[in-house]
């Protein structure tokens, strides 16, 4: 085993889901809990999602090798000064964070000399609480880490090993390259979604229900996405601000083209941009970091728990 004891500190839908693919790929290993909701604490208890949920940071990391930290990464530096006092000697701190450079610094900041390697499993749905976790949600998607210039390659290789053990594609890279890479294939993305709903919210007033009522697959992909955790995206759009106005930037460029073309009625440009838009999505397909079939293999996962 990489690891006896894993601490997860936030018991959302990445926190859950941790702890789940933990009992079931590494049931050797000992796993407590702790979210600062008492009723998710509660609750957590209630399905038996670890073997202890304490009442507090400092209880719940007490004898962990290894701390995950799932909440919100807004609230990371005040989750980690928390837990601090139950933190012993070589115990590996990590998290699953969408922004890293930000994170980074706060964990450092509010754990000097302790063992940092900052994580982020790129998998999730728009689902939150301990309920909505499932083991298998990180079994072929890509756990990234960010490990700092002097990290102790032994806990590197141990933390990659547990991810590993849970069915995730484990690469390293730079903090400061994970947020601008992120920012291209989840932050702006996000921020379009909760953008084009906010329009379409306006627009309902106006349309009298013909928004939600005619909504095709495009716009209810959309709805999906927005409908992610506020708090969490919240957070990261604040961390990872240059990275996402650099691309958001960008983003209005080629918006502007496209207006541009559409005004012009130059649809050899349209066609050129759709098509090579096109081969993205089979590309990524190809690659196993989605579905080909309708609504995208999506699922209700509530009996994977």
């Amino acid at each position: 085993m990489p690891f006896r004891h894993v601490a997860v500190i936030g018991l959302g839908l990445l926190g859950s889901s941790l702890a789940r693919a933990v009992r079931a790929a590494l049931p050797a290993i000992r796993i407590s809990g702790y979210d600062a909701d008492p009723a998710v604490r509660l609750r957590a208890r209630d399905i038996a999602l670890a073997d202890v949920i304490a009442d507090s940071p400092a209880e719940t990391v007490e004898g962990a090798d290894l701390v995950v930290l799932c909440v919100p990464v807004g609230a990371m530096g005040e989750a980690a000064r928390a837990m601090a006092p139950g933190l012993g000697a070589g115990v590996v701190i990590s998290d699953v964070g969408s922004s890293k450079a930000g994170v980074a610094a706060a964990l450092a900041a509010a754990l000097p000399g302790h063992r940092i390697i900052p994580a982020h499993p790129v998998a999730g749905t728009e689902q939150s609480g301990p309920d909505a976790g499932f083991s298998t949600l990180f079994r072929n998607r890509w756990c990234i880490l960010t490990p700092p210039a002097d990290v102790d390659q032994a806990d590197l290789a141990r933390l990659v090993a547990l991810w590993e053990a849970l069915g995730a594609r484990v690469e390293t890279m730079d903090a400061e390259h994970h947020d601008l890479v992120l920012a291209v294939t989840s932050h702006l993305p996000h921020l379009i979604a909760y953008t084009i709903v906010g329009t379409a919210s306006d627009l309902e007033r106006v349309t009298q229900s013909e928004v939600i009522k005619y909504s095709a697959g495009g716009f209810r992909d959309f709805t999906r996405i927005a409908a992610s955790d506020p708090t969490m995206w919240r957070d990261v759009f604040l961390t990872n601000r240059d990275a996402v106005l650099a691309m958001l930037g960008r983003f209005n460029r080629d918006l502007a083209e496209l207006e541009t073309a559409i005004r012009d009625g130059d649809g050899d440009t349209l066609f050129d941009h759709f098509t090579r838009t096109r081969a993205i999505r089979r590309s990524i397909i190809e690659m196993g970091q989605d579905d080909a079939r309708p609504d995208f293999g999506r699922s209700d996962h509530s009996g994977a728990k």
